[in-house]
Protein backbone atom coordinates (compact mmCIF):
# COMPACT_ATOMS: atom_id res chain seq x y z
CA UNK A 1 0.00 0.00 0.00
CA UNK A 2 2.29 2.54 0.89
CA UNK A 3 4.52 1.52 -2.54
CA UNK A 4 0.99 2.82 -3.63
CA UNK A 5 0.59 5.87 -2.03
CA UNK A 6 4.43 6.85 -3.12
CA UNK A 7 3.56 6.42 -6.84
CA UNK A 8 0.27 8.43 -6.24
CA UNK A 9 2.27 11.49 -4.31
CA UNK A 10 4.65 11.03 -7.23
CA UNK A 11 2.97 11.82 -9.98
CA UNK A 12 0.73 14.54 -8.78
CA UNK A 13 4.51 16.12 -7.98
CA UNK A 14 4.49 15.49 -11.83
CA UNK A 15 1.77 17.08 -12.58
CA UNK A 16 3.23 20.16 -10.05
CA UNK A 17 6.12 20.81 -12.01
CA UNK A 18 4.65 20.06 -15.20
CA UNK A 19 7.49 17.46 -16.40
CA UNK A 20 8.05 13.65 -15.79
CA UNK A 21 11.12 12.15 -13.87
CA UNK A 22 13.70 12.11 -15.99
CA UNK A 23 12.85 14.79 -18.20
CA UNK A 24 14.57 18.36 -18.58
CA UNK A 25 13.07 20.93 -15.91
CA UNK A 26 11.20 23.77 -17.23
CA UNK A 27 11.68 26.08 -14.80
CA UNK A 28 14.23 26.03 -11.22
CA UNK A 29 11.58 24.00 -9.27
CA UNK A 30 12.48 20.72 -9.49
CA UNK A 31 12.65 18.04 -7.59
CA UNK A 32 14.28 17.92 -4.14
CA UNK A 33 14.73 14.68 -2.70
CA UNK A 34 11.50 12.70 -0.12
CA UNK A 35 10.80 13.11 3.04
CA UNK A 36 9.71 9.73 5.40
CA UNK A 37 6.57 9.77 7.10
CA UNK A 38 4.76 7.18 9.12
CA UNK A 39 1.11 6.98 8.62
CA UNK A 40 -1.54 5.05 10.03
CA UNK A 41 -3.55 1.97 7.94
CA UNK A 42 -5.98 -0.32 8.41
CA UNK A 43 -3.06 -2.75 7.93
CA UNK A 44 -0.82 -1.51 10.64
CA UNK A 45 1.48 1.73 10.21
CA UNK A 46 3.62 2.45 7.10
CA UNK A 47 6.53 4.39 6.43
CA UNK A 48 5.54 6.58 2.93
CA UNK A 49 8.58 8.92 1.45
CA UNK A 50 7.27 12.19 0.34
CA UNK A 51 8.65 13.40 -2.56
CA UNK A 52 9.33 17.62 -2.38
CA UNK A 53 10.25 20.14 -4.75
CA UNK A 54 12.91 22.76 -4.06
CA UNK A 55 10.55 25.70 -3.58
CA UNK A 56 8.59 23.72 -1.10
CA UNK A 57 5.53 25.00 -3.31
CA UNK A 58 3.76 21.24 -3.93
CA UNK A 59 0.73 20.28 -1.45
CA UNK A 60 -0.23 16.73 -1.70
CA UNK A 61 -3.66 16.20 -2.52
CA UNK A 62 -3.27 12.81 -1.80
CA UNK A 63 -2.16 12.51 2.02
CA UNK A 64 -1.88 15.74 2.88
CA UNK A 65 1.27 16.91 4.57
CA UNK A 66 -0.63 16.92 8.34
CA UNK A 67 -2.22 14.04 7.27
CA UNK A 68 -1.71 11.00 9.93
CA UNK A 69 -4.58 8.13 8.68
CA UNK A 70 -4.39 6.63 5.24
CA UNK A 71 -7.67 4.49 6.02
CA UNK A 72 -10.02 6.36 3.78
CA UNK A 73 -7.70 6.41 0.64
CA UNK A 74 -6.80 2.61 0.91
CA UNK A 75 -10.79 1.79 0.40
CA UNK A 76 -11.03 4.12 -2.57
CA UNK A 77 -7.68 3.01 -3.91
CA UNK A 78 -9.53 -0.82 -3.71
CA UNK A 79 -12.78 0.66 -5.60
CA UNK A 80 -11.29 2.09 -8.19
CA UNK A 81 -9.15 -0.91 -9.09
CA UNK A 82 -12.08 -3.27 -8.48
CA UNK A 83 -14.89 -1.50 -10.42
CA UNK A 84 -11.86 -0.97 -13.35
CA UNK A 85 -13.41 2.65 -13.80
CA UNK A 86 -12.54 5.14 -16.81
CA UNK A 87 -10.50 7.82 -16.48
CA UNK A 88 -13.92 10.17 -16.30
CA UNK A 89 -15.29 7.84 -13.67
CA UNK A 90 -11.96 8.07 -11.71
CA UNK A 91 -11.95 11.84 -11.94
CA UNK A 92 -15.54 12.22 -10.69
CA UNK A 93 -15.01 9.68 -7.72
CA UNK A 94 -12.16 11.36 -6.60
CA UNK A 95 -14.11 14.73 -6.98
CA UNK A 96 -16.86 13.14 -4.81
CA UNK A 97 -14.92 12.00 -1.98
CA UNK A 98 -12.32 14.60 -1.91
CA UNK A 99 -14.48 17.84 -2.87
CA UNK A 100 -11.93 18.76 -5.76
CA UNK A 101 -11.41 17.65 -8.99
CA UNK A 102 -7.79 16.44 -11.23
CA UNK A 103 -8.10 16.21 -15.09
CA UNK A 104 -8.10 13.00 -16.80
CA UNK A 105 -4.59 13.39 -17.79
CA UNK A 106 -3.74 13.04 -14.06
CA UNK A 107 -5.68 10.26 -13.28
CA UNK A 108 -3.88 8.78 -16.64
CA UNK A 109 -0.32 9.66 -15.00
CA UNK A 110 -0.95 8.21 -11.90
CA UNK A 111 -2.70 4.81 -12.71
CA UNK A 112 0.22 4.49 -15.68
CA UNK A 113 2.64 4.84 -12.35
CA UNK A 114 1.08 2.26 -9.82
CA UNK A 115 -0.49 0.23 -12.76
CA UNK A 116 3.09 -1.67 -12.56
CA UNK A 117 2.42 -1.98 -8.58
CA UNK A 118 -0.33 -3.61 -8.79
CA UNK A 119 0.57 -5.81 -11.99
CA UNK A 120 3.36 -6.72 -9.07
CA UNK A 121 1.27 -7.59 -6.16
CA UNK A 122 -1.50 -9.78 -8.74
CA UNK A 123 1.54 -11.90 -9.92
CA UNK A 124 3.08 -12.21 -6.53
CA UNK A 125 4.06 -15.73 -5.66
CA UNK A 126 1.38 -17.10 -2.62
CA UNK A 127 2.29 -18.98 0.69
CA UNK A 128 1.78 -22.56 0.14
CA UNK A 129 -0.55 -22.66 3.54
CA UNK A 130 -2.08 -20.55 5.46
CA UNK A 131 -3.70 -21.52 8.69
CA UNK A 132 -6.91 -19.01 7.93
CA UNK A 133 -9.04 -17.83 5.25
CA UNK A 134 -11.78 -15.23 5.54
CA UNK A 135 -14.00 -13.24 3.35
CA UNK A 136 -14.82 -9.51 3.52
CA UNK A 137 -16.64 -6.64 2.31
CA UNK A 138 -16.72 -2.94 1.85
CA UNK A 139 -19.80 -1.03 0.77
CA UNK A 140 -20.09 1.70 -1.21
CA UNK A 141 -22.79 3.78 -1.90
CA UNK A 142 -23.13 4.01 -6.03
CA UNK A 143 -24.95 5.71 -8.98
CA UNK A 144 -26.17 3.15 -11.17
CA UNK A 145 -28.82 4.32 -14.03
CA UNK A 146 -29.56 8.24 -12.29
CA UNK A 147 -30.13 6.25 -8.66
CA UNK A 148 -27.89 5.53 -5.95
CA UNK A 149 -27.65 1.90 -4.53
CA UNK A 150 -25.41 0.32 -2.81
CA UNK A 151 -22.52 -2.30 -3.67
CA UNK A 152 -20.09 -4.88 -2.18
CA UNK A 153 -16.49 -4.94 -3.08
CA UNK A 154 -15.83 -8.37 -1.81
CA UNK A 155 -12.43 -9.40 -0.75
CA UNK A 156 -10.69 -12.61 0.31
CA UNK A 157 -7.90 -12.24 3.08
CA UNK A 158 -5.38 -15.04 4.33
CA UNK A 159 -3.55 -14.92 7.20
CA UNK A 160 0.13 -16.39 7.09
CA UNK A 161 1.69 -18.32 9.16
CA UNK A 162 3.91 -15.62 10.60
CA UNK A 163 0.32 -13.92 11.49
CA UNK A 164 0.67 -11.27 8.88
CA UNK A 165 -2.88 -10.41 6.50
CA UNK A 166 -2.85 -11.01 2.82
CA UNK A 167 -4.81 -9.85 0.21
CA UNK A 168 -5.84 -12.42 -2.32
CA UNK A 169 -8.32 -10.89 -4.22
CA UNK A 170 -10.86 -8.50 -4.69
CA UNK A 171 -14.71 -8.53 -6.38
Amino acid sequence: MSGTIEGLLKAELDEHLDYDYGETPLSLNTRNGSSSKKVKSTYGELDVDIPRDRESTFEPIVLKKYQKDISNIENQIISIYAKEMTTRDISSHIKQIYGFGISESMVSQITNKILPTIKEWQNRPLERIYPFVSLDAIHYNVRENGVIVKKAVYIVLGYNLNGLKEVFGME
